[in-house]
């Protein structure tokens, strides 16, 4: 009877995603909301993210079918006081540019036919007036490169007789109190480009630009040619969609994928530290951490082959790396301020092997042999700190875990013991490659052989009813991040945590509770659940939970991207939960474990409804290659191409690993 009910339950989940699809998928790159009688009021936001800028686009259709707009600006490097993790200026501007345009002399009113979402934010409006009709489309995105969010109008007379259109230049500028910015007064200014009074022909159209700047006192005044950056925007989005290309007869998949390395790629912000990602969310800019950047993004980067991204990724280390020190003190859990301060309000959150996870992993898939070379010594510390911390049951003590005492953790957590064992096996692949004594990696081996053990003894456990784990000793409730031995490849308690994890007690429709009984949820547990159930060899299940997820998240009610966490921070759009994303399908569905500068482990989870997959311009390990797997007479056929050649031609039956190099 407990089988059946949590079987309808799981139907019942999986096939909810159908009632909420606003959303629809473009032929092309993008997603498209094509409004409805009876689709308004709604309202949404994304965040979109330039080198100096980042905003958060609050917008919406309202009941009468206008268009709602309030930008949410972020300037990470005009630094407010005082200077901490949260001090990036920030105003949010809902000054509608449209209030100073008018056609036949009339003011717009406009009805929302669409909304695309393709990297920018495209709305299409008809604006119906005495004697005419206007097509109105907005084009909203913000700068590669200055701290500016542009917005490019466009009116097209679509009526048989030529109309008047007028649209008066609007300059407006907000000055910052001196003594409120680290740098003294910011100019903020809101600019409707130069105005202009004719009369559109049938068929022909008109621009107008409006920009939202911020900068300091003693730089020059920001006037950004839209056009040009448009032209940059859009060829950085497609450098993003034309690298690590997932192709598979599922195009909901394809294209959250496609969207996750838009998000995950562009919130890296060109501090005085250096590039620096950041995860947004109009609290957490300039400034790095332990879990996101360290432990979840770093690693995906070099698969993306974005060179700022592994630039960011290697600054990061470098800056965790200045911590190190002969006492084996905890490094801070996060560096903020541009690099000059730093945060550990939470105390010791298992950062050391969050950064040992991430930096063996980065540096490994990056097949840099100098960059490892620098990483080494900060991933032997980290290692070294966490032996130290090995309590008496063989596991890794800490304060807290990433969540910072949101939810109990005891004084072990599954969490940091199973990050640590992770970055052991890592530190003996790197530690090869760049020929470290082999006594060090015997005792790394060691050392993690052990760990695996010690894990089972302290955290295995029945927890109600399921044979999986507790997340710390005495922990009774069941918690997502049971989910992280099987990320690692821990598949000792496989079965039972994985029936845990997707039972009514943790299973919503928003994915994984943090804890059992609670509300609340944080997609980093659900989509480190869905790596580790690939990774444990249960496709199925992990494709269906898969494909509800990015429906919800790609096409649902609030969309493009993986979100934070709800109640807290109304589901940001974090961005490190974007590479998250990407790394279920390059490590769980894919099944790549780094091994070596140009080797790894490929263990491909092909689902049965599927008949191929495949990943093309894989930048990692200083290459680019591509894998495509095939079902061929029951087995899967394996082709690794690399620069244009096959180096990898072999059938496997389902579940078999195979060893790749690289030339």
């Amino acid at each position: 009877m407990k089988k059946i009910f949590l079987l309808l339950f799981c139907i019942l989940c999986l096939s909810s995603n159908a009632i909420a699809q606003r959303w629809t998928l473009l032929p092309e790159k993008g997603i498209v909301w094509n409004v409805k009688p009876g689709d308004a009021p709604h309202s949404d936001h994304i965040e979109m993210s330039g080198l100096r800028v980042s905003t958060v686009v609050r917008y919406g259709v309202d009941s009468l079918g206008a268009f709602q707009l309030n930008r949410g600006m972020v300037w990470p490097l005009l630094r407010t006081i005082p200077n901490n993790t949260h001090a990036s200026l920030m105003r949010k501007m809902a000054w509608n540019p449209l209030e100073n345009v008018f056609i036949n002399n009339s003011p717009i009113r406009e009805q929302v036919q669409s909304i695309v979402l393709d990297g920018t934010m495209v709305v299409r409006s008809l604006c119906k007036t005495y004697g005419g009709t206007i097509e109105l489309t907005r084009i909203l995105f913000p700068s590669v490169s200055l701290p500016a969010f542009c917005e490019k109008y466009i009116l097209k007379n679509l009526s048989d007789k030529a109309v008047s259109v007028e649209a008066s230049h609007v300059r407006s500028e907000i000055l910052t109190p001196e003594s409120r910015g680290v740098f003294g007064t910011y100019h903020l200014v809101q600019t409707l480009s130069e105005g202009f009074s004719q009369f559109l022909q049938p068929g022909e159209e008109v621009s107008f630009y409006v920009t939202t700047v911020g900068y300091k006192n003693d730089e020059q005044q920001i006037l950004p040619d839209v056009e040009a950056e448009l032209v940059a925007r859009r060829a950085l989005v497609s450098e993003w969609w034309n690298s690590l290309v997932l192709k598979t007869p599922d195009p909901i998949i394809n294209m959250m994928f496609a969207f996750a390395k838009i998000r995950a790629a562009e919130s890296i912000y060109q501090t005085s530290g250096g590039l620096m990602h950041g995860p947004g969310g109009e609290s957490y800019y300039a400034a790095i951490w332990a879990n996101d950047q360290a432990e979840y993004i770093n690693p995906f980067f070099p698969f993306l082959g974005y060179n700022k991204g592994n630039e960011s990724a290697y600054n990061a280390f470098q800056h965790f790396a200045r911590f190190m020190n002969k006492e084996y003190k905890p490094i801070p859990s996060s560096i903020i301020a541009e690099g000059t301060d730093i945060w550990n309000g939470a105390g010791d959150r298992g950062d050391a092997a969050m950064i040992a996870y991430g930096a063996g992993r980065y540096a490994l898939a990056r097949g840099d042999k100098q960059e490892a070379e620098h990483l080494w010594d900060l991933i032997t510390w980290c290692l070294e700190y966490c032996k130290r911390k090995v309590n008496q049951e063989g596991v890794v003590a800490s304060d807290a875990d990433e969540l910072e005492g949101r939810f109990p953790a005891g004084d072990a957590n599954l969490c940091t013991s199973s990050l640590y064992y992770d970055a052991l096996l890592s530190a003996v692949y790197l530690g090869n490659e760049l020929n470290k004594p082999k006594q060090q990696l015997r005792e790394y081996t060691k050392a993690a052989d052990k760990l695996k053990k010690d894990i089972e003894k302290y955290f295995g456990a029945t927890v109600e009813g399921f044979e999986t784990y507790q997340y710390y000793k005495g922990n009774d409730v069941l918690r997502s991040w049971i989910c992280i031995p099987l990320t690692v490849g821990i598949y000792d308690r496989k079965d039972a945590t994985i029936a845990a994890l997707f039972s009514p007690r943790l299973w919503t429709r928003n994915g994984l509770l943090t804890q059992a009984g609670s509300e609340t949820f944080w997609d980093r547990s659900t989509l480190y659940a869905l790596r580790g159930v690939y990774a444990a060899g249960e496709t199925e299940k992990a494709t269906e939970y898969l494909k509800y997820y990015s429906s919800e998240r790609l096409l649902g009610e609030h969309v493009p991207y993986a979100i934070e966490a709800w109640p807290e921070g109304n589901q940001r759009h974090l961005s490190a939960e974007s590479g998250l994303y990407c790394r279920i399908i390059i490590e769980g569905m894919f099944g790549i474990r780094p091994i070596g500068f140009r080797s790894f482990k490929l263990t491909p989870r092909l689902p049965s409804e599927w008949d191929h997959m495949v990943l093309q311009h894989i930048k990692a390990f200083d290459t680019d290659f591509d894998i495509s797997v095939q079902r061929e007479g029951g087995k899967l056929h394996v082709v690794v191409t690399q620069l244009g050649k096959i180096c990898l031609d072999k059938k496997l039956k389902d579940g078999e690993t195979l060893n790749v190099y690289l030339k």
